[in-house]
């Protein structure tokens, strides 16, 4: 199974921590609150412990849960105390209107990521296109982006720990298309599906 620090202690947060407990996995959660980085990892339970804010962290993999805004700074902030990290993007840049992106340009926050990071770290997204509470209480397919397989390898074990399907996408430029998708979920969400009950996924023709 697989060592994880989770970045964060919001809604997306919790609900990865918890999974990834379920799943076996070891999870470390860091906030830029302490006592709300405790908190959640005395709820967590099952080991969850508590790391401090920009140090490094004990997980391999490392899940930023924050905002789409917070998440370049919070990388830039902890710098070399990332050094040969995997880090796993799961925001969505959504506009104002929830209809498209904040950034203009074709590119992503997990690619701004990979720019701010230490050149020895890997930036997988992934997580962005599935709803918390489907994340929470289903088995969805989880897409994901990244340059360095064996990264996104790793990743991918990760996944499957939690009970969900791992779909590879391509490289980070993907990414850009990734968050893309996350709009379009909101648009199902808003209109065709009238809900938040449900995921994306591929569907298979039979051999």
């Amino acid at each position: 199974m697989s060592s994880i620090t989770i970045i964060g202690t919001g809604n997306m947060a919790r609900t990865l921590g918890a999974r990834a407990i379920a799943g076996g996995n070891t999870v470390e959660v860091m906030g830029r609150d302490q006592s709300k980085a405790a908190d959640l990892a005395k709820a967590l339970g099952d080991g969850a412990t508590t790391g401090e804010w920009g140090a490094a962290p004990a997980g391999d993999i490392v899940i930023v849960a924050l905002l789409y805004d917070g998440v370049v700074p919070a990388v830039a902030h902890y710098g070399d105390a990332l050094a040969g990290k995997v880090i796993v993007d799961i925001s969505n840049p959504f506009n104002s209107t929830f209809d498209g992106l904040a950034h203009r340009e074709e590119t992503s926050i997990a690619q701004e990521v990979a720019k701010a990071a230490p050149a020895d770290v890997s930036v997988v997204k992934a997580f962005n296109t599935v709803f918390r509470h489907v994340l929470e209480r289903g088995r969805p397919d989880v897409f994901l982006a990244g340059d360095n397989a064996q990264a996104k390898s790793r990743v991918e074990a990760f996944i499957k720990s939690l009970g969900m399907r791992p779909l590879d996408v391509g490289g980070l430029k993907m990414a850009h298309w990734l968050e893309g998708v996350g709009v379009v979920t909101v648009g199902l969400a808003n209109h065709g599906v009238g809900n938040l009950d449900f995921a994306l996924g591929i569907t298979e023709l039979p051999a």
